[in-house]
This record gives structure tokens, C-alpha cells and sequence, in this order.
């Protein structure tokens, strides 16, 4: 097989991330309900800050208590203790997608190594792979906040070949379900890309990926056949 390494990122990609569920079961600790007009309000607010996120213009923090800061004034509960109930909730709801179990043992099986880059956050990605059992077979796991950037920018990508003792560049498959940071960072890195298009999007001309399939055992199936 030709790769050595397959780098995934995290949320949407190895991970349900259904934070409507996630809010809804945080918020109903304080007695309010949490329907889709209040999940609009929050990710009008949430989507343009994950964006300055990944253009490096907020840190993580800012993004994770400025999220929260309309519920913080409501419920006079600070915005950071909000975003934590808000990530054990999350932890607590996670669970692996269609496929992940099956392809992660065939990789493990098959010596490939895995790693992880995610925009997520610290306090929930070793609980998931904890829980889903995941744990032992990811390693670098990197986190764009402990890094102090996020994806697409080089550095994350830098710092996780680092830890990965440095392997050719072109021995690395960058897995992921977000265009604009898992395959546009990737492949300005030099990797190639596998983009996990769950919806059958098209995408712009400006970011190809080198492959693209609809679900992890699409994926399994392709990685079998190489």
C-alpha cells in the first residue's frame, strides 16, 4: 500500500459531532428548552467564529467562551463553564461513525500508522477516544489548541509530521470532511487528500482533493483494493 500514514481529522470524520443533541442535553440540566430557533440563534453566532478560528484571527478560547456569551448573560453562568458542560456533553452523546471500528482495525491490522489533526478541543478528544476504544491506535493525536493554530494553516501539519519522526511526505494520506481545512491544508502541506464527502457536494476548483469518497467504508473498500 502506498501509505505509510493516514492522518484524520476528528469531528464529522472518525466522530459523530451532533452538537444540537450536545446543546440540547446541556441545556436541559438548566431547564431550558433547546429547539432549532435556539440552535439557529447559536450558530449564527458559533459558524463566523469557527471561521475566524481557522484564519487565525481568535484564539480557542475566544471561540469557545464567545460562543456562549448571549447564554452566559441569560443564565448568569460564566460563558468558560458553559463550553465545558457543553464538551461533556459531547463526550457523553459521542459515538463513532458508520465504518470508523472497521476501518481503523483493518489499518492497525495492516501496520499503517494513524494519527489525528483536529480543530476540536483538548477536554474532548481523549475522552471520545477513550470511550469508542479508539485510544491506542492514534498517535500523534494534535489539537489545534494546544498547538495555537488551527487547520488549514502549515504549522499544525508541520508539527504533526514532527511527531511523526518526519516520514515522506508522500507516504501520507490527510483524511477529512472539511474542504477548507482538512483538504486545503493538507495539500498545500504537500500530502494528498482523501476528502469524506457526506453529501455529495461539488467542490470549488481552488481546492481538489486527490481523492474523494461518500463514507468510511468506501474508504476501507478503496484502501483494500490498493
Amino acid at each position: 500500500m502506498k501509505y505509510q500514514w493516514i492522518l484524520f481529522d476528528a469531528d464529522e470524520t472518525l466522530f459523530h459531532f451532533d452538537n444540537f443533541a450536545g446543546l440540547k442535553h446541556m441545556f436541559s440540566q438548566h431547564g431550558v428548552t433547546f429547539e432549532q430557533p435556539e440552535y439557529d440563534e447559536y450558530q449564527a453566532v458559533n459558524k463566523p467564529l469557527w471561521v475566524e478560528y481557522q484564519n487565525g484571527k481568535i484564539s480557542a478560547e475566544q471561540l469557545q467562551t464567545n460562543r456562549f456569551k448571549l447564554w452566559s448573560d441569560r443564565l448568569a453562568i460564566s460563558a468558560k463553564e458553559l463550553n465545558k458542560q457543553f464538551l461533556d456533553s459531547m463526550a457523553e452523546i459521542c459515538k463513532t461513525l458508520p465504518g470508523a471500528i472497521e476501518l481503523v482495525t483493518h489499518l492497525h491490522e495492516n501496520k499503517v500508522n494513524m494519527g489525528i489533526i483536529t480543530n476540536g478541543f483538548a477536554q474532548l478528544q481523549h475522552i471520545r477516544l477513550e470511550r469508542t476504544g479508539f485510544l491506542p491506535y492514534f498517535s500523534p493525536v494534535v489539537i489545534s489548541e494546544l498547538v495555537g493554530v488551527a487547520k488549514p494553516h502549515p504549522k499544525i501539519f508541520e508539527h504533526a509530521l514532527e511527531q511523526m519522526g518526519t516520514p515522506n511526505k508522500n507516504h501520507v494520506l490527510m483524511v477529512g470532511d472539511t474542504l477548507e481545512s482538512d483538504i486545503l491544508g493538507g495539500k498545500n502541506f504537500g500530502f494528498d487528500t482523501c476528502w469524506l464527502n457526506h453529501h455529495n457536494k461539488t467542490h470549488p476548483q481552488e481546492i481538489t482533493p486527490t481523492y474523494q469518497i461518500n463514507s468510511l467504508p468506501e474508504l476501507l473498500a478503496w484502501l483494500k483494493s490498493q
